[in-house]
């Protein structure tokens, strides 16, 4: 897949990735308000989507979603950073209708609020469901940095830096709310330009 498509948005990293390790071409992590943007350039070279995921972090959630290409394969990951006490991101399915449906299990598992989304009742759990079951514990989550791979990074910007900053070495567990939820504060406001 050629590159183009992220010249110019405001990004908080680009990574190139080894397709037999990760199958992935880029990874790209971007702040909720860049989400469009993205996804509106990846629909206009021809890209699906495949899924959309969680994840749980100590950072924040990790909305993850998958896209490809029939004619030109090279899979991209879109990763978007919202924070625990405001775990919103921006609908997507007014550009792909088939994210409606991934969208709604994402909210059910972990509560994250699609902003606009046509329906957002709920698609796996019982209507009246007051829980997100793969919301995990306090102190049972990790860094965003323990669980995923920079890749080559291309591009990046502050917030990156704080997303992956080594561990603190006075021995802090890896939930520390304070380093994390920044990282997680910081890509929900601002990024750099690729």
């Amino acid at each position: 897949m050629n590159s183009d498509w992220f010249k110019g948005l405001n990004v908080i990293s680009v990574s190139k990735m080894s397709p037999g390790q990760t199958g992935l071409v880029y990874s790209v992590l971007l702040s909720p308000d860049q989400l469009l943007d993205a996804v509106k350039r990846l629909n206009d070279t021809g890209c699906f989507i495949e899924d959309i995921s969680g994840v749980d972090a100590a950072d924040g959630f990790m909305v993850v979603y998958h896209f490809d290409h029939f004619t030109s394969p090279g899979r991209v990951a879109l990763r978007v950073l919202a924070p625990h006490d405001k775990p919103e991101v921006p609908t997507i399915s007014g550009v792909f209708s088939g994210a409606d449906w991934h969208e709604r299990e994402c909210h059910d598992f972990y509560g994250v609020v699609f902003i606009d989304h046509p329906n957002m009742t709920p698609l796996l759990l019982p209507d009246d469901a007051d829980f997100h079951p793969l919301v995990k514990e306090e102190g049972k989550r990790k860094r965003i940095s323990e669980l995923i791979n920079p890749g080559d990074v291309i591009v990046k910007s502050p917030e990156f830096d704080a997303i992956f900053s080594p561990q603190p070495v006075d021995g802090a567990a890896s939930d520390d709310k304070g380093a994390a939820e920044a990282g997680a504060q910081k890509a929900a406001g601002s990024s750099s330009e690729a």
